[in-house]
């Protein structure tokens, strides 16, 4: 499939409608180009693990891994991320929580999660397991609040990690700007679980020792008003 010059500067959702996953691959594919061999082999065996344990996961309309490469290439593009742990862990943000039978192997005698963990540790290191672990959701309280239980855990995951805030706040980027390319019910349902997480976002982007540029904050904090324009949009009574 040929696919046109300008690929490298066409926003991902309009590469996601028009060449679909093909496309995203090959927009992947001229991010990695700018690393060195070691690290686009490292950045290319977690996208093909990426794609082996998602194989058969749906995101609506699309392949599970378009979220995945977008949430990618967007550290890579948006944010100039060039720390390969970083993007590796971003391949691979929804693993453990996903399929770790998969990622553990055999099944193993303690916990599946703590053993997936160790498996990509053995694989990518402990620095990717341990970024993996900060966005991957634990178990929750049955009694209580779903979503109030998510938002809890990104907050206090996120505060001691932060390199992990910057593969967060790209998959939520993913999940809240892109709300309006989901459909049915899941819109409204998106829209109240992330909202909320907006300012919670913005104050840990603003703090000093988060590890990115100012214009590329500046960059987030505009994706995070879209975000909330959208979100009352939906949820908001409109006059």
């Amino acid at each position: 499939m040929e696919f046109p010059a300008y690929l490298a500067s066409m926003p991902m959702h309009a590469i996601t409608e028009i060449h679909g996953e093909p496309g995203l691959l090959a927009r992947f594919r001229l991010e990695v180009a700018a690393f060195d061999d070691a690290a686009r082999d490292r950045l290319t065996e977690a996208l093909d693990l990426a794609a082996d344990l998602h194989r058969d996961d749906r995101r609506v309309r699309e392949p599970y891994l378009n979220h995945l490469l977008r949430v990618a290439i967007r550290m890579m593009h948006h944010y100039q991320v060039r720390d390969v742990d970083v993007i590796v862990a971003g391949l691979l943000h929804d693993a453990v929580e996903d399929h770790p039978a998969e990622l553990a192997g055999p099944p193993p005698d303690g916990d599946v999660t703590t053993a997936a963990l160790a498996a990509l540790a053995d694989r990518f290191g402990p620095r990717v397991a341990r970024l993996v672990a900060a966005v991957t959701n634990p178990a929750y309280d049955r009694d209580r609040d779903r979503d109030t239980q998510y938002r809890e855990h990104v907050a206090a995951s996120l505060d001691r990690e932060p390199w992990a805030r910057v593969i967060k706040v790209s998959d939520f980027t993913d999940n809240g700007v892109g709300v309006i390319h989901t459909v049915g019910p899941k819109v409204a349902r998106s829209a109240a679980k992330y909202r909320p997480l907006v300012p919670v976002f913005r104050e840990l982007i603003a703090r000093p020792d988060t590890p990115l540029s100012a214009p590329v904050k500046q960059h987030i904090f505009a994706q995070l008003d879209l975000a909330e324009e959208r979100f009352s949009a939906i949820l908001d009574p409109q006059p």
